[in-house]
């Protein structure tokens, strides 16, 4: 019997005008601000991708091997629960973990479609036809968006499963939470659900060195949102002027990354003809990741319109997949 080929669509909302206008503003609103702040999304170039790779796997971080655990724990039961046949990912990247869910839903005889979405085109296009290659008969509709801007937009057809993972619910502050889970619900179907992978509250010292390890590729990674924007926006920052800094705040349950400039500077961004001073020991936001306990996620879930159906962790307690519907 012929095997049926995998069919891959690529759909972008993201021309490089888009890029380029969003990155404008992100910088000019974040440098002009007291504090001075830069959103996350703007560590991922091509290096900031592969630094992040070589993060998942440093002993200090954790909660990729604890989401992993969990997979390989609860895919099956997962698959069972939802009945979905199309599996859509937020944040997709190069779709490693997915491979565990596409597996239990093809296992239980449901899938149909998988949609990858990312604002890496490149990488989103290479995850896409890796597992076009992997699961013959897959309908591949990868979009290339920003899911803070472009919910509205993805695909809705089938019964969809949209998972949400490695703990990127808590890039967001608790105002842009509020926001992306009341959108998100707006897209969803009945029948339709959502997997959320959050990371949980544990002691400070394991959360700090997670995002501070000895070898000091975090560092790196961090200090890669100023090469972006010497790249992109003709700038003149020199990243090895800048410290790492990680800390925890208590009271706001997250984790916070900073740069800290080691002396008095003045930074030009061409691109955007705009001078931006530093004075020594000055900090700049460039991340936070919050931490969440579980009845405090699943209040917030609720408040969005969703029903919390099923809650997994890992042995440890580390981390946690929350399954919940419409």
């Amino acid at each position: 019997m012929p095997v049926s080929l995998s069919t891959v669509h690529v759909i972008n909302h993201l021309d490089r005008d888009y890029l380029r206008q969003a990155l404008e503003h992100d910088v000019r609103v974040g440098l002009t601000a007291s504090p001075k702040w830069l959103p996350p999304k703007w560590f991922y170039d091509a290096a900031g991708s592969e630094l992040f790779s070589r993060i998942t796997r440093l002993p200090e971080y954790y909660p990729t091997r604890r989401e992993l655990a969990i997979l390989r724990a609860r895919a099956a039961d997962l698959a069972a629960e939802s009945g979905a046949d199309t599996l859509v990912e937020l944040g997709s990247g190069t779709s490693e973990k997915t491979v565990l869910l596409l597996d239990a839903l093809a296992s239980a005889g449901t899938l149909r479609a998988y949609t990858p979405v990312d604002v890496d085109a490149v990488t989103l296009s290479a995850a896409a036809q890796r597992l076009a290659r992997r699961f013959p008969g897959l309908a591949v509709r990868a979009v290339c968006a920003d899911f803070e801007r472009h919910l509205a937009l993805l695909p809705r057809a089938g019964r969809r499963m949209v998972a949400f993972l490695g703990g990127t619910i808590g890039n967001l502050d608790p105002v842009a939470r509020e926001v992306f889970l009341k959108e998100l619900r707006a897209t969803l179907r009945p029948g339709d659900t959502f997997l959320l992978g959050a990371d949980l509250v544990k002691d400070v010292e394991r959360l700090v060195a997670a995002y501070d390890d000895s070898a000091g590729v975090t560092a790196a990674f961090n200090r890669n949102v100023l090469r972006v924007i010497n790249r992109e926006l003709d700038a003149d920052f020199e990243p090895e002027a800048f410290e790492h800094v990680a800390l925890y705040d208590g009271r706001q349950d997250w984790i916070e990354m900073r740069l800290r400039a080691s002396r008095d500077m003045r930074v030009r961004i061409g691109g955007l003809d705009l001078a931006v001073d530093f004075a020594e020991g000055e900090e700049m936001r460039t991340e936070i990741s919050a931490k969440f306990r579980p009845e405090k996620l699943r209040e917030e879930l609720v408040a969005a319109g969703f029903k919390v159906r099923r809650r997994y962790t890992d042995p440890t307690g580390d981390f946690t997949l929350v399954l919940a519907e419409v």
